[in-house]
């Protein structure tokens, strides 16, 4: 390796700035040039959610044996303000709460972002109770096998999840990433337990504060991701549904949000955006220009959610009949693939990652 003296340092420097201003380019663009490598992200989908009892840590481990780059957490906050996984603070369907009668009394109706909600609330809870509690199957009818792990399992902690996540990454020499979503950020708020400065900090400690962090941290609403911007560093995805829009009213609709105005607007606080996948092929529909206008403004895609079962599939890759059995998953995927995407999330990483290796995309580092 060649020694370079700082005056050569120099002069090399000063001739590489001429060089990209005389090519229009600036260190800048030069950067984020490099950091649209062909680099294909599998996200396990609340972990291998198809396998194992969503946002447990046997699900997330079983993601990262699969071939997952990055593990999902939905992160909600208990009583008592700590993070912890679940797909919905209301946590009548994912644990096994309604069989406790010393919770009896815990049972609520609320109303969270404009809908009416009867259950128990993990932010009625503190972390010592919910850690009394089991998971189980949120869709035992499509997903029996995953029903017999129910009661096995704890609801872990965002602090949990980093913890396995960096020791998967030292056991297989591959960096495992965290991909948390804020729920209801706005309702959190509402009621005294605000997520982005508690978040960003629990991040900060994990040594996770910059682009560079194994992280990406996700989110439906808007005003929650422009706070986080100015929190930290760290990428921020703007997630997108097919209808409706952000429940903090940041915006009129994610139609308008898809639109080339909508996703330059978006680029100024965001990395990327998880639009759902309708947005980008609506069943067997030709695809649309989402992403093409996405990457036109700067920002990554990365669609949600690709499942295996039949209920989930374009008619074109259905097997049978029955919404339970599976159709042809990772044809889906390869569709998607060749349209553009960045990175997607699936339930079953095995059939994600055999996908993106297929398609000679290469791994993340």
């Amino acid at each position: 390796m060649a020694i370079c003296t700082s005056a050569a340092a120099t002069r090399l420097v000063a001739f590489v700035m001429v060089a990209l201003a005389m090519s229009g380019t600036t260190m800048q663009d030069s950067a984020m040039a490099k950091d649209h490598s062909p680099a294909l992200i599998v996200i396990a989908h609340r972990g291998a959610s198809g396998l194992r009892p969503e946002h447990t840590i046997a699900s997330y481990t079983l993601a990262i044996e699969q071939g997952a780059d990055f593990i999902e957490p939905d992160l909600v906050l208990t009583r008592d303000n700590v993070f912890v996984a679940r797909h919905e603070n209301d946590i009548t369907g994912t644990t096994d709460v309604a069989t406790h009668p010393e919770f009896a009394d815990r049972k609520k109706t609320k109303l969270i972002d404009g809908e009416k909600h009867d259950g128990w609330f993990t932010e009625d809870f503190t972390l010592a109770e919910l850690k009394t509690l089991r998971a189980k199957e949120r869709l035992p009818q499509l997903r029996p096998d995953n029903a017999k792990y129910d009661g096995q399992f704890e609801v872990p902690t965002l602090a949990e999840i980093i913890a396995l996540a960096k020791a998967k990454s030292k056991t297989t020499g591959r960096i495992i990433g965290i991909y948390p979503e804020t729920k209801h950020p706005s309702y959190f708020a509402s009621i005294g337990l605000p997520m982005e400065e508690k978040l960003a900090a629990e991040l900060k400690a994990a040594g996770w504060n910059g682009a560079d962090a194994p992280v990406f941290i996700q989110s439906f609403e808007v005003d929650n991701l422009k706070r986080l911007h100015k929190l930290t560093g760290i990428r921020l995805i703007q997630l997108m549904d097919a209808a409706g829009g952000p429940a903090d009213k940041a915006v009129s609709s994610y139609a308008e949000m898809a639109t080339p105005a909508g996703l330059k607007a978006v680029a100024t606080y965001a990395y990327g955006i998880g639009p759902s996948k309708a947005m980008i092929r609506n069943g067997d529909a030709a695809p649309s220009t989402l992403i093409a206008d996405a990457h036109k403004a700067g920002l990554r895609v990365h669609p949600w959610t690709f499942r295996a079962e039949n209920v989930f599939l374009p008619p074109s890759l259905k097997s049978g009949v029955s919404p339970a059995t599976h159709g042809r998953l990772s044809d889906e995927i390869a569709l998607y693939i060749h349209d553009g995407v960045d990175g997607f999330f699936t339930d079953f990483p095995q059939i994600g990652a055999e996908a993106r290796d297929a398609s000679k995309h290469p791994r993340q580092p």
